[in-house]
């Protein structure tokens, strides 16, 4: 990303960045327009699947980096594309998005009346560099009844979440005792994070200030 100079002779900074969405995902569109940025939305089409050797809490950084290689499109000087996966993880085990009833019952009992992680893994690709980063939300669940799980999964049929649950809907407000960390990084995009790491990203120049940041022949 190199960041020129405005008509002005201002210089360009963070704030004048055009984010580019690589996501289907409502609520991450909903979250990032928040941020008071313009944002387009872009389609990346990738295969999501990663080695079996990564582990549990690398899974959705992996993914999120693979969907900006799959980015085919070009990128101006003042843009950045933001792609992003949320993993639902269980002693380990990494819960993806219910393809049955069944399978989402089953989900919701493996969580009912314990704590899982939530894990969202980011990156953020301008034209010369890119940033990923994970984010970390402990959650609890109280013990649910079968009735419950029923409902919810009858009514709110969340075959579109990691987990098989949404922590704004119905679910989350009658199932969660606690969380420890963002509750946004839960719906799917951790903003307080990605604001923060937008403005490492860019300085008043447009240079890397990321120590991490990866640098893209």
């Amino acid at each position: 990303m190199t960041f020129g100079v405005k008509g002005n002779g201002a210089e360009i900074g963070w704030m004048d960045c055009r984010l580019l969405l690589g996501s289907k995902s409502p609520r991450r569109r909903e979250l990032l327009g928040q941020l008071g940025l313009p944002c387009r939305i872009v389609d990346i089409e990738v295969e999501e699947t990663v080695d079996h050797a990564v582990e549990a809490c690398k899974v959705a950084e992996t993914l999120s980096r693979k969907k900006a290689e799959g980015y085919g499109g070009e990128l101006a000087a003042n843009e950045v594309l933001v792609t992003a996966d949320t993993v639902v993880v269980h002693e380990d085990v990494v819960l993806g998005k219910p393809h049955s009833r069944e399978e989402a019952l089953e989900m919701l009992r493996a969580l009912s009346g314990k704590v899982h992680q939530v894990y969202t893994g980011v990156t953020l690709r301008g034209i010369s560099n890119r940033v990923s980063f994970t984010e970390k939300t402990d959650v609890a669940f109280r013990t649910l009844t079968e009735r419950e799980m029923s409902f919810y999964v009858d009514v709110y049929k969340p075959y579109d979440k990691a987990g098989a649950y949404g922590i704004q809907e119905w679910i989350g407000m009658v199932g969660i005792e606690r969380i420890e960390g963002c509750f946004y990084n839960v719906m799917g995009l951790p903003v307080a994070r990605l604001y923060k790491e937008l403005e490492l990203l860019v300085n008043g120049h447009g240079t890397l200030v990321h120590e991490g940041a990866e640098q893209l022949a």
